[in-house]
């Protein structure tokens, strides 16, 4: 329907016929209105450069250039050539719905030959198309069409025809005509007489302007609409990538790359906007950098620098040492660094995002020759070429493999990324074979049956391997999917977003020839391995168990190994620690407790003061921070069975609230339950069970008696001085 650099104009007819239909049955209107929005949603999405313009016949009113003396009257040019946008979606959705008076088709075609003329004067167009959408149920004046055909052909303006019936014989069954009673007018084998004659029409039109595939461009709206339910990708011009390729240091061949393929990434992006104005310039964005102070003391960005953590320290790093330290090299290149066979090269070593066919440059023929030869020789000795990749001078340079590939119509290397010993993850598995369930013939035979029935290559009668299931053939569905919710909103907001085209769900199952051809296979694969439900055997007790004697000294064993077992993954995935450091200061706490090298005290001693040192930033994740090692200090305690240190602390920090400005950690603290340690849970602690629960209520009432002194105060300078 439409190339680059082209400029389309959609005509619809949206007089009275079309909206005639067979109960149950979509009009022709609404079909036509969906080719007319598929094809839009298309050019909006890819963002491509064709310009188009909307008009319509068979209206009430009349509005174009043309219309005087009573002359091409019921036509109205709704929109001119522009760049096609979401208000023309959300104007076909909304504005153009069916009308009550009859329009000439021949008449709209003239409308719209004129309206290309003006608008394209001047400027320059790959091509002109006109797409006209009716029913064919209108008078014509056909005494004009010989005059259209002839400014037609020398505009060059091509036309193409969309009806809700096919016009040649043979194709009955394509249209729209099955679908509908056969005595309503506007469907296939009931044609009218108005849609016989102007059929016989845009027959003879459409052979006078293309002899031989004219009538390839008339369509029905229902195959129209399944070719256009696929949201088109932005179209990419294919970039080169002139390079030298090298062979040790006397030969070099000119060579220019391509990508062949590469992930595909929508352009479209997210952006912030108003949600009154839905307007981007509504909306700005200010980073600002302070200090973690009382004061939040600005900083402008150049006083700040990058760090990098290692370990528990941050090493700082200017732009000039970032700069220093990355790879450098000479720029781009494709040097060959050796040669080995096809077979070591494994294919599940293959990686990264991208494979680039290398040609040799156009103008260059003793390159086409010289790489011709090296393609030549690597297809016959089976091998392939290792080489060194640097896409530029400050990309980080790539080992990859490049393959020969022939074709019939042209010859290149097809590079491809192969991985670092960083990249290659090394696992080891136990070995699947098992002497206790070692599968039958008859068993090994059902699965092979399966994996036969479910291939998706078969010859055809001609003996050639056809393809079942096309993947390069299949969008994306998260594409499509996102352009689908993106139109609906556009045209629909506040709605529910639509389900996923059936479509959409239907290219992305199993093709039903394989469905119905695998099922036997399945069938006999359940009888050759039937499942049976294996009951677990019971444990036998021990002598201990069933009188209830069991020693208690046996569970303080295993609680005493277990605890030395986990210390032990600890020292090996962490090492050692020597004191409470600053990145995760509770599992150092635990940890030091577990080595009992230091004094319990003097463990203590440093996680609070670790604890003091968080709390003196004031920020919401310092303050969880702090409270996750409150509750390692209240754990260890007791489990070590000493209360003393902790409860010491806790009163003390209770007591510095007001004054630091530590509400919103102690509402924190309050949330948690994190309340002294009684002697229920520890025997020496000299706290009892309902002191420690009216630790944190009773902060709680004195917070909320607080205000009352400053209640009714009118002067303010009084209330600034209570302040």
């Amino acid at each position: 329907m439409a190339g680059s650099k082209t400029a389309v104009v959609l005509c619809m007819d949206v007089g009275l016929t079309m909206s005639n239909s067979a109960p149950g049955e979509e009009s022709s209107f609404e079909l036509a209105k969906k080719v007319i929005q598929k094809f839009v949603q298309r050019q909006v999405f890819s963002e491509t450069k064709i310009e188009l313009a909307l008009v319509l016949f068979g209206t009430d009113s009349t509005d174009n250039p043309l219309s005087q003396d009573g002359q091409y009257q019921n036509i109205r040019v709704h929109r001119h050539l522009m760049i096609p946008d979401c208000e023309l979606l959300i104007e076909i959705e909304n504005q153009v719905q069916p009308e009550s008076q009859q329009g000439d088709w021949l008449d709209a075609l003239v409308v719209c030959m004129d309206l290309l003329h003006t608008e394209t004067k001047g400027k320059k167009y790959d091509c002109l198309n006109i797409a006209l959408l009716t029913d064919l149920n209108t008078q014509t004046n056909e005494e004009s069409l010989e005059v259209i055909i002839k400014n037609l052909t020398q505009s060059g303006i091509t036309v193409q025809f969309f009806l809700p019936f096919p016009v040649e014989e043979d194709k009955e069954g394509q249209g729209d005509s099955e679908r509908r009673d056969p005595g309503h007018p506007g469907t296939g084998k009931g044609l009218s007489r108005e849609q016989k004659k102007n059929k016989e029409l845009v027959k003879e039109m459409m052979l006078s302007l293309d002899v031989e595939d004219g009538l390839d461009e008339i369509h029905t709206f229902r195959n129209a609409i399944e070719e256009l339910c696929m949201f088109k990708r932005v179209e990419r011009r294919p970039v080169a990538w002139p390079c030298q390729l090298t062979i040790g240091s006397s030969l070099s061949i000119r060579i220019v790359g391509y990508k062949a393929v590469t992930d595909e990434k929508l352009k479209k992006m997210w952006i912030t906007v108003d949600a009154q104005s839905h307007q981007k310039d509504d909306v700005k964005r200010e980073t600002v950098y302070c200090l973690d102070d009382d004061n939040e003391t600005e900083v402008q960005k150049d006083d700040i620098i990058q760090g990098f953590r290692y370990g528990s320290d941050i090493v700082p790093f200017s732009k000039v040492d970032q700069e220093q330290m990355k790879y450098k090299h000479d720029g781009k290149c494709f040097a060959v660094l050796g040669f080995t066979k096809q077979s070591t090269i494994r294919r599940n070593q293959f990686m990264g995002s991208q494979i680039i066919k290398i040609f040799a440059a156009r103008d260059d023929e003793h390159a086409g020759v010289a790489l011709s030869a090296l393609i030549r020789a690597l297809n016959e000795l089976q091998m392939v070429a290792i080489v060194r990749y640097a896409f530029n001078r400050i990309s980080n340079p790539q080992v990859g493999a490049a393959f020969p590939c022939i074709k019939q119509d042209s010859e290149c290397l097809m590079y491809i990324q192969l991985p670092f010993m960083e990249d290659l993850r090394q696992f080891t598995f136990p070995s699947l074979e098992n002497k206790k369930f070692t599968p039958s013939d008859a068993q090994l035979s059902a699965v092979d049956s399966l994996i036969d029935s479910m291939m998706l290559v078969e010859e055809d009668e001609n003996g050639e391997q056809r393809d079942l299931f096309k993947p390069h053939r299949i969008p994306n569905p998260a594409f499509q999917r996102h352009f689908q919710c993106l139109h609906h909103r556009a045209v629909s907001p506040g709605t529910p977003l639509p389900p996923i085209e059936p479509w959409l769900k239907a290219a992305l199952d199993r093709p039903e020839v394989i469905t119905e051809r695998c099922q036997d296979p399945l069938d006999v694969l359940k009888r050759k391995f039937p499942l049976t439900e294996v009951e677990k055997k019971k444990k036998l007790k021990t002598s201990a168990q069933i009188f209830g004697k069991e020693s208690e000294e046996s569970e303080a064993k295993k609680v005493k190994e277990d605890e030395a077992e986990e210390y032990n993954l600890a020292d090996i995935a962490e090492g050692s620690v020597t004191s409470v450091g600053s990145v995760d200061p509770a599992r150092d706490f635990r940890a030091l407790i577990k080595q009992k090298i230091l004094p319990f005290g003097e463990v203590c001693q440093q996680l609070t003061h670790r604890i003091e040192q968080l709390l003196s930033n004031k920020n919401t994740q310092y303050y969880m921070k702090s409270i996750t090692c409150i509750q390692a200090f209240r754990e260890q305690s007791v489990k070590l069975g000493n209360a003393e240190h902790y409860n010491s602390y806790l009163q003390s920090l209770k007591g510095s609230i007001p004054n630091r400005g530590l509400e919103v950690f102690w509402e924190l603290l309050v949330q948690d339950g994190l309340t002294l340690i009684s002697k229920d849970e520890v025997e020496g602690s000299s706290v009892s069970k309902a002191e420690a629960n009216q630790f944190l209520v009773a902060e709680e009432k004195k917070e909320e008696a607080a205000p009352a002194p400053v209640e009714d105060t009118g002067d303010v300078d009084d209330l600034l001085d209570m302040m």
